[in-house]
């Protein structure tokens, strides 16, 4: 069995990395590749990038910023925003990513999993997940969490799993940015419904939370933000406190596979 994963989330913007609150208010917190060497020192299982650029020519700075960040890291590093299509997807390999994100697109083409999944493997294709709860149920979000769609969550995953995605990144609306925990009904039911991982993420306030999404949630893994963006822990620390609750998280390194080898 898979130990649970610690994973740490940079969007980024305009090859900044930024956070907000609910997808909005975005401030500057770091420069990624400075960001994603630190929290791999500390612990950090994966690396996810998010791009949050409006624009196509903010395309080819996510692709520098992909290659200059892989040179330096040895964790696996996923990247996602404004992939359209599966020719996105190659380049963003070949520039160093280990796994691509998707979203928008996957609800525009659902035909682009399968695709992607056939053409690179299903260990490169994670879907998205952007959902906001509507009474008893999760609505799918596109367009970085401003366009609503008529898809359930719980069922939007299921379909994501059966045409090829090899993982689910599922990320709460409503938790986003508030520091108050996951939305552990949804994780658990998304979890519940597919044979693969999923990662849990919205809300991250301490490491309690990330234990009740691998416990209560049954996620595979959690994602953090802001809390590490913020100074008010690290990563060793999250970790420290989770197998202190007897959850078996990869321990935290000594040395980095460079030092290791110097």
């Amino acid at each position: 069995m898979l130990r649970p994963r610690v994973i740490v989330c940079l969007d980024v913007k305009d090859g900044r990395v930024v956070k907000g609150t609910q997808f909005q208010n975005l401030r500057d917190v770091g420069d990624p590749v400075e960001l994603a060497t630190r929290y791999e020192a500390e612990g950090a299982d994966e690396v996810v990038f998010l791009d949050v650029s409006a624009s196509k020519e903010a395309r080819g700075t996510l692709l520098e910023v992909v290659r200059r960040t892989a040179e330096r890291l040895f964790v696996p590093l996923t990247v996602g925003g404004g992939v359209r299509s599966a020719a996105d997807i190659g380049p963003l390999l070949r520039a160093g990513a280990d796994k691509i994100s998707v979203n928008t697109a996957a609800v525009r083409d659902p035909g682009l999993l399968s695709l992607g999944a056939e053409r690179f493997g299903s260990q490169c294709i994670v879907a998205s997940i952007d959902a906001l709860r509507e009474n008893e149920r999760w609505r799918c979000y596109t367009h970085g969490g401003t366009e609503r769609t008529e898809l359930d969550a719980v069922e939007w995953a299921a379909e994501c799993e059966a045409r090829g995605a090899g993982e689910i990144l599922l990320t709460s609306i409503d938790q986003d940015g508030a520091r108050n925990g996951y939305d552990l009904e949804l994780t658990r039911q998304v979890a519940d419904s597919v044979p693969v991982p999923v990662i849990a993420s919205g809300g991250a306030g301490g490491a309690e939370h990330l234990r009740d999404a691998f416990t209560d949630g049954h996620a595979s893994a959690a994602l953090v933000a802001g809390i590490l963006h913020d100074g008010l822990t690290t990563v060793g620390a999250l970790k420290s406190a989770l197998n202190g609750w007897g959850i078996a998280v990869r321990p935290v390194a000594n040395l980095r596979p460079s030092e290791a080898l110097s």
